[in-house]
């Protein structure tokens, strides 16, 4: 039992223990203590007593001050060392071992969207990760903001921090080979100052001709005075020889905004995982290789002690103007030390599938499996899922595997979520354990209070188990379930066969009484009793231990037989009854056959295909039903009325006209105006009886379209 020396008074959230296991810090929304799992031991319940210290209070956890810590984590090359990347987009890093209060090192972090405003999702951090044992990789610092978009920090180093020497002088005759070499300036440029960087962080590498002094070097804190940090990035998809205009961020296609990230060094890969609300995953890997790039003229601020020794630094971090995208045809001298962002090569985007009926987007946390480094957890609010990669670009090119690109295998490791039944936060913690024996654990704490420990075995996922949160075991199941199910194999394969010892020929004639009699059965009596008697007394012991486990096991057997016998005279009940559906069913078809068999023996059935001119006419009558059979028919109808209304209105005139008085003049029409009538009904007359022919048409062709879909 760990018990700190000063109250922890506060909600702790996560808790992380340094890579040797000599600290550990506790964070919350109030408070950062850092217990050192080293100390005395109380008399009164056997606990240690560790000292318990409180960083960045002053800075994070004053109530005046509105900065929150948005993730802390150890450096994994110190064991004194914490990165805290905070809400004011800062990066700062605190040394256990020198000051608790005032960082190390701080980087105030500006990113800059290319070709378009600021906007609040652009400058909002959201987790950080360190680079690992991969080139330049190790002393990088990537960056996620809310928008998905991907930043890093490079070189940043801790004072004091542990480092391969073959790591170092790989780097270092890199930057020679490509950097100082390169016919571009800008190249020798930015290896030299790499090379300056190298040389004073680690003085010892300026030894290598004579093989070097150790097999470790540690690192000192050396900052040009003329120059910052630049914030490279965003990093941007490679392309394909073609010039691309698109600015976007990578992750603006997934929906919601990105909550987790997590970098992963694979083989000779370094993956990018960035987790989104919305429960999908983006899989990226980088294209090239990582290089130190600096802001020339941006001096940063320095502090030093009485020895004239660099112990503080700050410096503004600004994204880089050039935004040159790297092709895949371009040459090394045309990317290589030019201060280019590595670009991003998409393996997959994996989607969860995560319920869409919670309140609020989902919280997802990203883990990697220590043994499987190809094997990555997500933990959300329906449980764990393991996400398996296997492609690697240049991991499968440098092993030799000519292998296809395959998409990542997505399993779910356990599931707390039943039907409808989905929990905000089931699980309270989780994190995949292993040991130099190749076993691997995931361990989960639920939010009832109870502990999850799942063995996993090589790449093959197991079925998903479902935790159900309101089971309890008891005692008694727990002890049934420590019962082993056999006999071990060493009664099952007898006692040991033993070799009598050879007898003189004189051994008949000797008697029991005699000295040499005694000693003869005295042996004998020893290796019985060694083997015989001590094997069924282990075969005595362990059937009394089976006795009663034996006993349960063949109830149970006999209530499973119960069941199965009940369970056959069911199916032998039912097996008449299923006998006559299925000869009825056998009939219907029959009969369906024979129908069937008749339809197809029908003259309509033998239709020969239309030629050219009937379907140019089937056509013409599909346009006229499909656009003009409705104001055809309203302007029949208009005609129509139209001629009624004509023939009314002649026939009142000739009936309502008046006598001609004697002795009066005739008022005649005038020739030309009645035949211009005539002529006129006369065609109203013919374009009536077309429309009504064509009409007729059209009804019959519909007609007969009908009776041939019907039948």
């Amino acid at each position: 039992v760990l018990q700190s020396d000063i109250p922890v008074d506060f909600i702790v959230d996560h808790i992380s223990i340094n890579r040797s296991g000599t600290a550990m810090f506790l964070s919350g929304s109030d408070a950062l203590r850092v217990m050192f799992l080293y100390g005395n031991t109380s008399n009164k319940d056997n606990s240690i007593i560790c000292r318990t210290v409180s960083v960045g209070a002053l800075i994070y956890f004053d109530n005046s001050s509105p900065i929150r810590t948005l993730q802390i984590s150890w450096h994994p090359y110190s064991d004194t060392h914490l990165g805290i990347l905070s809400s004011d987009s800062v990066f700062r890093m605190f040394d256990l071992s020198s000051d608790l209060e005032k960082p190390e090192q701080e980087y105030y972090l500006q990113p800059v969207k290319p070709g378009r405003s600021h906007s609040a999702a652009s400058t909002c951090p959201m987790g950080f990760s360190f680079g690992y044992e991969h080139l330049w990789d190790r002393f990088s610092v990537f960056v996620l903001f809310s928008d998905g978009s991907i930043y890093l920090l490079c070189p940043v180093v801790p004072v004091g921090s542990v480092y391969r020497w073959e790591a170092i002088v790989e780097i270092y005759n890199d930057a020679h080979t490509f950097g100082l070499k390169s016919s571009n300036s800008r190249a020798v440029s930015n290896a030299s100052r790499a090379i300056d960087w190298l040389e004073s962080t680690f003085p010892e590498i300026t030894h290598q001709d004579s093989g070097g002094t150790s097999i470790m070097l540690r690192a000192e804190l050396y900052v040009p005075f003329d120059a910052s940090l630049c914030l490279q990035g965003p990093l941007r998809k490679v392309c394909h020889g073609e010039e691309d205009d698109d600015f976007e961020s990578q992750g603006s296609k997934c929906e919601g905004r990105a909550v987790s990230f997590l970098y992963n060094s694979i083989s000779k890969d370094s993956v990018l995982v960035t987790a989104w609300s919305s429960g999908q995953l983006q899989i990226d890997a980088l294209a090239d290789e990582i290089q130190p790039v600096w802001i020339v003229g941006s001096a940063p601020r320095l502090s030093v002690d009485s020895h004239d020794q660099i112990h503080r630094v700050a410096m503004i971090c600004e994204s880089n103007t050039d935004f040159s995208v790297v092709k895949l045809n371009q040459t090394l001298d045309q990317h290589v030390w030019l201060g280019h962002s590595p670009p991003l090569l998409r393996l997959a985007n994996v989607d969860l599938a995560l319920p869409r009926h919670t309140d609020g987007d989902s919280l997802l946390s990203l883990f990697a499996d220590s043994l499987i480094p190809e094997r990555i957890f997500c933990m959300h609010g329906g449980g764990v899922d393991s996400i398996v990669l296997h492609f690697l670009p240049f991991t499968c090119q440098t092993t030799g595997k000519d292998e296809n690109v395959r998409a990542p295998s997505v399993y779910p490791v356990f599931s707390t979520c039943h039907g409808n039944n989905y929990l905000p936060s089931p699980l309270s913690g989780f994190v995949a354990l292993a040991d130099s024996f190749g076993y691997s654990w995931i361990v989960g704490v639920t939010s009832s209070q109870e502990c999850i420990v799942l063995e996993t075995k090589g790449w093959d996922a197991l079925v998903p188990r479902h935790i159900d949160l309101e089971k309890f075991m008891t005692s008694d199941e727990a002890q049934e379930m420590d019962t082993p199910d056999i006999i071990s194999k060493e009664l099952l394969s007898g006692p040991k066969v033993v070799l009598v010892p050879q007898a003189s020929p004189n051994l008949r004639s000797v008697t029991a009484d005699s000295i040499e009699g005694r000693s003869t059965l005295h042996q004998y009596f020893k290796l019985f009793h060694e083997n015989y008697v001590e094997y069924a007394h282990k075969v005595w012991f362990e059937l009394k231990g089976h006795g009663a486990y034996l006993k349960r096991v063949v109830d149970d057997q006999h209530c499973r037989l119960g069941e199965v016998q009940r369970t056959l005279l069911n199916i032998e009940e039912k097996q008449p009854k299923l006998e006559n559906r299925i000869n009825r069913a056998v009939e219907l078809n029959k009969h369906l056959e024979e129908r069937l068999q008749l339809l197809r023996n029908l003259p309509g059935t033998r239709k020969k295909p239309l030629s050219r001119s009937e379907r140019e006419f089937k056509a013409e009558l599909d346009r006229f039903t499909g656009l003009e059979l409705d104001a055809l028919r309203s302007s029949i109808e208009t005609l129509s009325a139209r001629l009624r209304k004509h023939s009314q209105s002649s026939k009142s005139n000739a009936s309502n006209s008046p006598k001609q008085m004697p002795g009066r003049r005739k008022n005649h029409i005038p020739d030309p105006q009645i035949s211009d009538l005539l002529s006129a009904v006369k065609k109203l007359s013919l374009v009536n009886s077309e429309n009504t022919h064509k009409l007729k048409l059209v009804e019959s062709a519909l007609q007969s379209k009908e009776n041939s879909l019907t039948s």
